[in-house]
């Protein structure tokens, strides 16, 4: 029967660990609540300014139009007819080189208790294009080309952009043209052809432009050009970077980074890419592109703190058992549910500190609150302020080791692994030569001490 009240007693209280996943179930949504308020943040500054930014181009395009005979069915008839008809299409020559360089100069918009990273790129670009010699073709007529660049959100344009074509300022119009499918933009007349039936497009061989491009958070770049060379630098020195290609050379310092990018169209399918988006199949298109983070997303350091929050309740409970039988003083359900409660809101104080301090001052107060009520409050459950003080060292080291493990996150796995085995051996080191038999006996023999009031 002793046996038996023990497991029992084992049982309530790993029940009552399995009953605090539901606070700790609840802050965790918390937090996930917390993360869509900031992503609507972040809509909202996107929609009032512009929102993340995407660079197509430029391009170079030759619309043409060509007429030719077929033969259909006279409908209710076996006969046919010949017909005319027009069909539209275009020739569209991608840059031989391509070279975008430009500042990011980093800013920030508060949205209520959310900060959202904005930029303003001050961009040149340069691009040129091999000359192409059109032959003539039956029925076809070559229309006015022009220069196509695509700008994810031109609401983003600062002012009005300087185009040189063949050293000469060229006009820039809004809408991207045949890029329209894939992106909006801008787009330049260039001189029609002398022979619209035929001949050789030169104009548009060196295009140059600069201009200034607000955005939110993220920028990319198409690399459309047979060889595309792109440099960013910015002082804002927690850059994440992305897409499908990482820079060549990168420099990342406490004064900001400064990034190259050296991408071959033997290397990338954005040109394939691009021509099938143009022509309705749709896909992404591979591109180069940088962010600007913040360093510590507080709301994910606190979700990971949270998964480890179960393991706080077992281990606290599995040292208040081993208490209970070594010291045989008896501690009731109730008070073990307390202090795990105390344990679950050390999260939630996390999260809403963190919001408005740095993160490690919110981990810091957090955690020396919890600990200061558990060490007062177990102080009294043990009924003395030594056994009190001894849980609050051991709750100051399992936070310690929390933060150690939220600071590295390559190695949290290992570490995590590294504790749980630490802890197992203490216990199995502690409980070795522990007579579980004769502890259950002189529990069940041993009448509970009446509860001391304050």
């Amino acid at each position: 029967m002793t046996s038996l009240k023990l497991l029992l007693r084992f049982a309530i209280v790993g029940g009552l660990a399995l009953l605090l996943l539901i606070p700790l179930l609840l802050i965790r949504s918390t937090i996930n609540e917390r993360e869509r308020y900031r992503d609507q943040a972040v809509e909202r500054v996107a929609q009032s300014r512009a929102g993340e930014q995407t660079l197509i181009g430029p391009v170079r395009v030759l619309p043409w139009k060509q007429t030719r005979e077929v033969e259909v069915e006279v409908e209710g008839s076996t006969q046919r007819k010949t017909e005319l008809r027009t069909e539209h299409g275009y020739d569209l020559q991608m840059p031989t080189r391509l070279s975008v360089q430009g500042k990011m100069r980093p800013d920030e918009r508060h949205v209520g208790l959310f900060k959202v990273p904005v930029y303003s790129w001050q961009a040149k670009l340069q691009a040129e294009f091999a000359g192409t010699n059109y032959a003539a073709v039956p029925g076809r007529t070559y229309e006015r080309p022009y220069l196509a660049l695509g700008i994810a959100d031109v609401r983003g344009l600062v002012g009005t952009p300087n185009l040189r074509v063949d050293g000469r300022a060229v006009p820039l119009q809004s809408g991207s043209g045949v890029l329209e499918e894939t992106s909006k933009g801008l787009h330049a007349p260039l001189t029609q052809l002398v022979d619209i039936s035929q001949g050789v497009l030169r104009e548009g061989s060196k295009v140059e432009l600069e201009f200034v491009l607000d955005g939110t958070r993220s920028l990319s770049v198409v690399p459309v050009g047979d060889d595309t060379r792109v440099s960013l630098d910015s002082p804002w020195p927690h850059p994440l970077f992305g897409g499908s290609f990482l820079p060549n050379e990168r420099t990342i310092d406490d004064s900001g980074f400064k990034a190259q990018w050296a991408v071959s169209s033997l290397a990338s399918a954005a040109q394939a890419q691009l021509l099938k988006n143009i022509r309705g199949v749709g896909g992404s298109v591979e591109s180069l592109n940088v962010a600007l983070v913040d360093p510590v997303d507080v709301y994910t350091q606190a979700d990971r703190a949270t998964k480890y929050g179960i393991l706080f309740v077992l281990l606290t409970f599995v040292g208040f058992a081993l208490f209970e039988l070594i010291k045989q003083l008896k501690i009731h359900p109730l008070q073990y549910l307390l202090v795990g409660l105390a344990l679950a809101i050390f999260f939630l104080l996390l999260v809403s500190l963190s919001e408005q301090i740095a993160f490690w001052q919110a981990y810091l107060i957090s955690a020396a609150a919890c600990i200061g009520l558990q060490g007062f409050y177990l102080s009294g459950v043990l009924r003395s302020w030594k056994y009190g003080l001894g849980f609050s060292t051991m709750l100051t080291l399992l936070y310690g080791v929390l933060y150690m493990l939220l600071a590295s996150e390559n190695n949290a796995l290992l570490m995590g692994s590294l504790l749980l085995f630490g802890i197992l051996a203490v216990i199995m080191w502690i409980t070795r030569k522990v007579d579980w038999y004769e502890l259950s006996s002189r529990s069940a023999a041993k009448p509970a001490a009446p509860p001391t009031l304050p």
